[in-house]
């Protein structure tokens, strides 16, 4: 029998501590953060499994670094959070989880209270984390029948497309080029891109004070592609982007490095989430949210493409895990996470499905 992800026992990955990082003369200081120092934690795919190897003992296959290839969006695409119909239906892909006896999930382990490594116990926590176990215990009746593999933002869909996971629950937004790519179930979070800069910053907003600014965000992440549409003279490439010369520096592989790059004064601010970005606020007292949310965008759990009953039967248990109000599985995961930096929330985005 394997050990547990959550177990101390287990092999750790690397993960922060609570530390003190010293930016460079002219940068407030004293910041404490719960993850941030470890830059390059999940350069790679970090298999956090009940152990170092997969259930059948051999060692836990990698995701590709590089990640798969942007989709073109379809023809016609007006609401691309709409799913399949939800069922409690076995099919395939249920029945090969069920025959392997875990659940094998993709997710974050460095996204302060969304899917995080808590520095005392060394468990996964967060409000993804909440989500991927709710949906194990339906599958396979307890939450713990899951194994928990780390993923880089750029990483993904290809995690999805090389079976090395069976759904990724990572603050991964629907959009029209990735319903190509994966299918998503209906929207679990309603989230929209902000920048964070510096307290001490005189940028405003998503605006033209970002002109001549140094702007990081996540490789294959839609804070990318907005910059990319508009970047008000911001610079956001690395001069080697796509080539062996990329340095990462403007362009990371995990959006938490951003926020490092942020506070070692390497970039004047980033371009992310604004549910992700209120986490990284928490983490750093030096930083804020400023301006406004300048998209609108939901996340949704991620499956391969043809997964259809897993799909169904993942949309079948956010039925269940919104039901109940203010005392929904749903809200109390919220208010556990979430609340002190994204207060206001009265209620999960209403399932859409398709004709």
């Amino acid at each position: 029998m394997t050990t547990d992800a959550t177990d101390t026992n287990a092999p750790r990955e690397p993960y922060g501590s609570p530390e003190t990082v010293r930016r460079p003369a002219g940068r407030r200081t004293g910041v404490t953060i719960a993850a941030a120092v470890a830059l390059t934690a999940t350069l790679a795919l970090l298999p956090l499994s009940r152990d170092s190897r997969t259930h059948d003992g051999r060692e836990s296959r990698e995701v590709a670094a590089e990640a798969a290839p942007e989709a073109a969006a379809a023809p016609e695409c007006d609401e691309p959070e709409r799913s399949l119909r939800p069922s409690s239906a076995d099919g395939p892909s249920i029945d090969r989880i069920k025959a392997r006896g875990d659940l094998i999930v993709g997710i974050d382990q460095n996204s302060f209270r969304w899917g995080y490594r808590d520095p005392a116990s060394s468990t996964i926590e967060g409000f993804d984390i909440d989500l991927a176990r709710a949906i194990a215990d339906d599958i396979l009746g307890s939450p713990d029948n899951i194994i928990f593999r780390a993923i880089p933002t750029n990483q993904r869909v290809g995690a999805l497309e090389n079976e090395t996971v069976d759904l990724v629950v990572r603050t991964m937004t629907i959009n029209c080029a990735r319903i190509e790519q994966v299918a998503f179930s209906t929207a679990y979070f309603q989230a929209g891109q902000q920048v964070l800069a510096p307290k001490d910053s005189d940028i405003t907003g998503y605006d033209e004070s970002l002109s001549g600014k140094r702007v990081c965000s996540a490789e294959g992440s839609t804070a990318y592609d907005q910059l990319a549409e508009n970047s008000f003279g911001a610079t956001f490439k690395d001069e080697g982007d796509d080539t062996d010369r990329d340095e990462d520096k403007l362009t990371v592989p995990n959006q938490l490095d951003c926020l490092v790059r942020l506070q070692m004064g390497e970039v004047d601010a980033v371009v992310t989430d604004n549910a992700l970005a209120a986490g990284q606020a928490a983490q750093d007292p030096a930083v804020e949210l400023v301006g406004e949310p300048f998209t609108e965008e939901y996340y949704g759990v991620a499956a391969k493409l043809g997964n259809d009953d897993l799909v169904r039967r993942v949309n079948q248990v956010l039925v269940e895990y919104r039901a109940g109000g203010a005392d929904s599985p749903w809200m109390k995961s919220y208010k556990k996470w979430l609340e002190a930096g994204l207060p206001g929330i009265t209620a999960p985005p209403a399932a859409k499905y398709k004709d």
